[in-house]
């Protein structure tokens, strides 16, 4: 989703030849149009993200009301169920015959605590019945052996050497079609995914940008007691980082083979997703070693000169019941219920300049995103970032509906929850892949002025009788 930075006049083209123009030009090289006569452009609509670069001590949030789910008013370790500590967290208990473990008190394992959102919708917090000590070192039960994972199929394309736009043209070895000169989208232009009735995703390189530095990953498998997981991963690349591209290409890959690794074994799906989040982080600081330097030697990092690889990544696992986000950065995760007259939520909070100064009560939404820096990011993950923080949620919804995984390529053109909702069509859940289009339509019709990446995840209430971890 990065782009270099703008030059002075807000500028990417010569307005006499559109010719493209560098950072601090004042004279067009091609036509020799004068720059500087131009009067200074305003901001965009939206803007790429980039990473803030100092450090930033934040003020206090304000007091808000504990159960609350406003992204508004709270800070990502707020979140119910959140953590965002790096602690480990207790591994899932294997069962096969749906009993309780021992020990665990009477009842049904969906009637546990809830915490309570605006209007009539609730997200239940995690269950401390079916939780078992933190003991990595215990012997597990065997557990029958996981199916294996559906691939994610790619949607069928024109045939390879035919043009896109005509239909009948020959591609040459340039990228253009010899009929009517029209270039060919690369690889990662348009890709989409779907494994059929679990998820759909798509990513755009928009209207905008010469490239798409989006990156996601789409899977399935199951857990030890044969139910199943469907995951998705979005990252965006940060554009002020060099290679984006591979940075987010690397983490989404590394994320959702970390958590096809996890899952089957009965890692709970938090601390699976932390761990995903941590080798997401490795792989794009793996980008900026030079050849041959080991994991440790950070001191020849090419991060010192500032150009170390770059990205955000945001990912959601649905499972037995559960709904598992984690994040670093401004991608986001939003829950649609199925039934449209209960309110949708935003399960992420931004680390972004704006999101934090709503967070310190400085200013409403409104102002903070209308703001300059707003997309200036505060988290993110590469060998110049501050720290890992990986951020964690779960959640037990008491209704079906639909996750929406996406990079702000969407949420700049639907930002609130009961946008996002607005847009996402009626059927989602039975058309995953349908919708994510129909989500990327939108942002293009909005003007494309970015990557757009989305993954649609159809959530459904556990069978009867199935326990719920």
């Amino acid at each position: 989703m990065s782009q270099k930075p703008k030059p002075s006049h807000g500028l990417a083209a010569c307005p006499g030849c559109a010719e493209p123009l560098d950072s601090g030009d004042r004279y067009c090289g091609a036509c020799g149009h004068d720059l500087t006569a131009l009067p200074v452009a305003g901001p965009e609509p939206d803007r790429p993200t980039v990473a803030i670069g100092t450090p930033v001590v934040w003020p206090d949030a304000p007091p808000r009301d504990a159960g609350s789910l406003s992204t508004a008013t709270q800070h990502p370790g707020d979140l119910p169920g959140t953590d965002s500590g790096g602690r480990d967290l207790p591994t899932l208990a294997v069962r096969t015959d749906g009993v309780p473990e021992p020990g665990a008190p009477a009842g049904s394992p969906g009637d546990g605590p809830t915490v309570s959102g605006s209007g009539d919708f609730e997200l239940a917090a995690p269950d401390p019945r079916t939780a078992v000590r933190a003991d990595l070192t215990a012997p597990v039960t065997p557990a029958p052996a996981p199916a294996p994972a559906p691939a994610a199929a790619p949607v069928a394309l024109p045939a390879a050497g035919v043009c896109v736009a005509c239909r009948a043209g020959r591609v040459d070895t340039d990228g253009y079609c010899e009929h009517c000169g029209h270039a060919q989208p690369r690889e990662r232009d348009h890709v989409e995914r779907e494994l059929a009735g679990l998820a759909g995703a798509v990513s755009d390189r928009g209207l905008r940008h010469h490239r798409n530095e989006d990156a996601f990953a789409v899977s399935a498998t199951t857990l030890p007691d044969g139910s199943p997981a469907t995951l998705a991963i979005v990252c965006d690349g940060v554009s002020s980082a060099t290679r984006p591209d591979e940075a987010s290409a690397a983490a989404a890959e590394a994320a959702s083979a970390s958590l096809l690794a996890a899952l089957p074994r009965g890692t709970h799906p938090q601390q699976a997703m932390h761990e995903a989040i941590v080798a997401a982080s490795e792989a794009v600081n793996s980008l900026a070693r030079e050849p041959g330097e080991d994991a440790g030697g950070h001191d020849s990092l090419r991060a010192r000169a500032g150009g170390a690889p770059a990205c955000t990544i945001v990912g959601s696992v649905v499972a037995d019941g559960l709904l598992v986000v984690g994040w670093i950065g401004d991608s986001r995760v939003y829950w649609v219920p199925d039934d449209r007259t209960t309110p949708p939520a935003r399960l992420t909070e931004d680390d972004s300049w704006a999101a934090q100064m709503v967070a310190a009560g400085l200013m409403n939404e409104a102002e903070a995103y209308a703001d300059e820096r707003a997309h200036a990011i505060t988290g993110w993950l590469g060998a110049d970032a501050y720290e890992l923080d990986p951020h964690t949620a779960a959640f037990k919804p008491d209704r079906s509906g639909v996750v929406v995984v996406c990079t702000d390529g969407l949420w700049n053109y639907a930002e609130g929850a009961e946008d996002m909702a607005r847009v996402v069509p009626p059927d989602a859940a039975d058309r995953p892949l349908h919708s994510a289009r129909v989500l990327v339509g939108h942002a293009l019709d909005g003007g494309g002025h970015d990557n757009v990446t989305v993954a649609v995840l159809p959530f459904a209430l556990p069978s009867a009788g199935t326990a719920t971890a």
